[in-house]
């Protein structure tokens, strides 16, 4: 999904005021996808910046425990992260190898990030930044199977709940809040 900029008047005042604003589908029987849009009161550079420095992702997220860099890439860089989540009784730690693949333009800069290996059956994720009133309009989508089988709905309601707190503690501390 592509988050526009021209957005009505009512969604950019909400983007500007603090809201992340979520869309969620399904993407597998057992699977799920999220995009989330966020404003963030600083310039695009420096956003960029500070999401290209993949050990601060632990920072970003608090289910991320571990994140480091394995090696380059063309046009990016080969990640490992660990990532733990405990909901009522259940605990699950997941393990990924992703290829982050980064491109810039004039008007915008994206992160692809591919599954090489993990916990899941699939998964993808893009970030992208983008010049928005004086700030950056930070998207971010996601979609994902896990290795076990669980209900798209189950999926799609923990992502549609977690990425707008997990997005809104990247806003605070990239802007060192």
């Amino acid at each position: 999904m592509v988050i526009a900029i021209d957005r009505p008047v009512s969604q950019t005042a909400a983007l500007l005021s603090g809201d992340v604003q979520i869309q969620t589908q399904a993407h597998s029987a057992w699977g799920g996808a999220v995009t989330a849009a966020m404003f963030v009161p600083i310039d695009r550079a420096a956003v960029w910046q500070q999401v290209t420095n993949y050990p601060r992702w632990v920072e970003f997220f608090p289910d991320i425990v571990r994140s480091e860099v394995l090696g380059s890439i063309p046009q990016g860089k080969r990640l490992y992260q660990v990532g733990r989540k405990a909901v009522l009784m259940f605990a699950a730690e997941v393990e990924i190898v992703l290829r982050a693949i980064e491109s810039t333009t004039a008007t915008q800069q994206q992160i692809s990030f591919e599954l090489e290996r993990g916990s899941f059956r699939d998964f993808s994720a893009q970030l992208r930044l983008q010049d928005f009133q004086g700030g950056t309009l930070l998207t971010y989508s996601v979609q994902a199977t896990p290795a076990i089988p669980v209900p798209s709905l189950l999926i799609q309601e923990g992502m549609k709940l977690d990425l707008p707190a997990n997005l809104r503690s990247m806003r605070r501390v990239l802007c060192n809040r």
